[in-house]
């Protein structure tokens, strides 16, 4: 039986600590770190070629962008919003609603477009929702939303791109 002591916390943070200074400690509590195959898969060398700083910290890294910060959350226009990582359609506009979050939120995703998975960081249980074909990290999904569905996608803006319906 192994005996918790001062010495066995001390020992235990310092190696964390280490960890966390060269980078590990991220991969290693990462769900991302999971072997998973996608449709879509690049190294990480190439995902950061393909997004900005901020769009890997989110899509591969599982980060989430400030509150009211995306121009996505005020975007009221017909069209459809598709993962920034690969451009699958993720929501289609007619599904978006306020949800006074600041984040975009949708009640309904388009059929296919995104996967969940539970989500027990930060001392919290969730459900994340990711790209059914790259894998991206765009946000969580919650049971306070509107009828018809009662849920409410959550979504990075900056895990999304949007396009217009033609008129």
């Amino acid at each position: 039986m192994m005996m918790v002591n001062r010495r066995f916390f001390i020992l235990g943070g310092g190696a964390l600590s280490a960890a966390y200074a060269v980078g590990l400690l991220p991969a290693l509590f990462s769900r991302s770190a999971m072997a998973e195959q996608f449709a879509v898969n690049y190294t990480a060398d190439e995902w950061r070629q393909r997004l900005s700083a901020g769009q890997y910290a989110i899509l591969r890294e599982e980060g989430t962008e400030p509150p009211y910060s995306s121009p996505l959350n005020d975007e009221h226009r017909s069209g459809v919003f598709s993962c920034a990582g690969c451009n699958l359609p993720l929501f289609s506009s007619h599904t978006k609603f306020d949800s006074h979050t600041g984040w975009p939120s949708f009640w309904q995703p388009l059929e296919k477009a995104v996967a969940s998975r539970r989500d027990s960081s930060l001392g919290m249980v969730r459900d994340e929702v990711h790209c059914s074909r790259c894998g991206g990290h765009l946000g969580h999904v919650f049971d306070d939303g509107p009828k018809p569905t009662g849920l409410r996608y959550c979504m990075n803006g900056l895990a999304m791109q949007f396009t217009p319906q033609s008129a």
